[in-house]
């Protein structure tokens, strides 16, 4: 039977000579080594099952939230040449301040009394439809004189009319007087002239009754023509009565004629004056356009435009501005497929340039040196980089953005999600999954499962 016991043989046999055989021993550090691989691989399975914000990194930068409040470039209205320049680039400039001053370089603006000319032309041609004003106000007073003139003589033609009517009838009586007379004289004759013939009546008594036949016969020719000569004074009252008719209406037509010409003449006076004073107008704001002015408080950047002398032309730029005041945002882009994650309201931390920090973009609550912002707006279409514009504003309820943050400055954007697991993040990294977010229902869910 061999003699095996517990003794071990290093305690009786020294093996320092052999070093093979020393190297194949345990050594007490090796087995501290062993312990602390086990310890570090129970801690690394146990964080497989600590929580984990999923989140959606983004490189953006700071811009300004409302448009008018962002880097603006200033423009020249009119074209011109570059005079004086009243400020520097970085001075600080108050809205209304001139940044320079520009002259004319097109020959019709050199006249220096462009102003009081083209105003003088405007007070001429005012004075051309006053004339005119009263020219037509006279002929109306003239067309109204000719009106109640043509009915007084309309009356008096009219009556003299009804008189040479009555004395056609008086003498148209007259007339048929003389024919019953005449006829009488005549029977009167023949009776004579057989009386005569019988022997009863003498010689002068039937040269008497001839005689008083002949003046009944000339009454008869004189009452005929009376009566025809009334005829032909009611004929020549009709006529006078359409003759003045005619010539009133003749002259009425003439200045009815001159006043609507002289009212023509007024609207194109009229007319003349509004171009010229819309022209006087154009010539006072292009004056005004000489200067350039700042169009809001701010700070005057890189200038575009900067020899003295040099030409720009209608709608050149010539430096940019900077408002001095603005609500700051960060301007952050996400990928097509992070989009359904992201919504108004949803919380973003950010690193900022120039900021140090520490972050564990799983951890939030544990990173130092970020800063909370709020989605306020997502673009409803694609950028020329095929990514989606978000912006994002300061969180009121986390610390305040820095006062030395200025627009353009960098920022990472970090969009918080939902909490899961180490594993399960790990697992959909590997796999390609997309993150998990969360719903309004979940969050209604899940608020009420806090409060039981």
């Amino acid at each position: 039977m061999l003699d095996i016991t517990l003794n071990k043989i290093k305690d009786s046999i020294p093996f320092s000579g052999a070093k093979s055989l020393v190297m194949t021993l345990p050594l007490k550090e090796s087995k501290k080594r062993v312990r602390i691989l086990t310890s570090i691989l129970i801690v690394a399975f146990l964080c497989l099952f600590l929580p984990w914000t999923q989140n959606i990194r983004s490189k953006g930068f700071v811009t300004a939230l409302k448009p008018e409040q962002r880097p603006q470039t200033i423009h020249s209205i009119i074209a011109g040449r570059i005079e004086k320049w009243y400020v520097q680039e970085g001075a600080y400039v108050a809205k209304g301040d001139t940044i320079l001053r520009i002259s004319e370089i097109k020959d019709e603006y050199f006249d220096s009394l462009l102003l009081p000319r083209t105003q003088r032309q405007v007070d001429v041609k005012s004075l051309s439809v006053d004339a005119y004003g009263d020219k037509v106000v006279q002929l109306q007073n003239q067309i109204r004189a000719l009106e109640n003139s043509r009915v007084l003589k309309l009356q008096q033609a009219e009556n003299k009319l009804t008189m040479a009517d009555l004395k056609v009838q008086s003498d148209s009586i007259y007339f048929e007087q003389a024919k019953v007379n005449f006829k009488i004289g005549e029977d009167q004759l023949e009776r004579a002239e057989q009386l005569y013939k019988e022997g009863l009546r003498s010689l002068t008594d039937l040269e008497s009754r001839r005689l008083k036949f002949q003046d009944v016969q000339a009454k008869l020719l004189s009452a005929e023509n009376d009566y025809l000569s009334s005829i032909n004074g009611r004929i020549t009252a009709l006529i006078d009565l359409d003759a003045i008719e005619n010539d009133f209406q003749d002259k009425l037509a003439k200045a009815r004629s001159e006043m609507y010409t002289a009212m023509t003449s007024q609207l194109d006076a009229e007319g003349a004056v509004t171009k010229l004073e819309n022209q006087y107008s154009n010539y006072e704001q292009r004056t005004n356009f000489r200067y350039i002015l700042a169009p809001q408080n701010g700070y005057l950047a890189s200038a575009i435009q900067v020899g003295l002398g040099e030409t720009i032309k209608e709608g050149d730029a010539i430096l940019n501005i900077v408002p001095a005041e603005a609500d700051l945002a960060v301007e952050m882009y996400v990928q097509p497929v992070d989009l359904p994650l992201i919504s108004v309201g949803n919380r973003v931390r950010f690193i900022f340039d120039g900021w140090p920090a520490i972050v564990f973009s799983g951890w939030p609550q544990i990173s130092n040196g970020t800063f909370g912002g709020i989605v306020v707006a997502i673009d409803q279409f694609a950028g020329p980089n095929n990514q989606y514009r978000v912006l994002v504003v300061e969180d009121p309820e986390e610390e305040a953005w820095p006062d030395l943050l200025r627009m353009g400055s960098g920022a990472d954007g970090i969009a918080l999600l939902n909490d899961v697991p180490v594993w399960y993040e790990i697992w959909r990294q590997l796999n390609g999954f997309p993150a998990d977010y969360y719903t309004a229902e979940e969050k209604d869910a899940n608020a009420k499962g806090g409060k039981k």
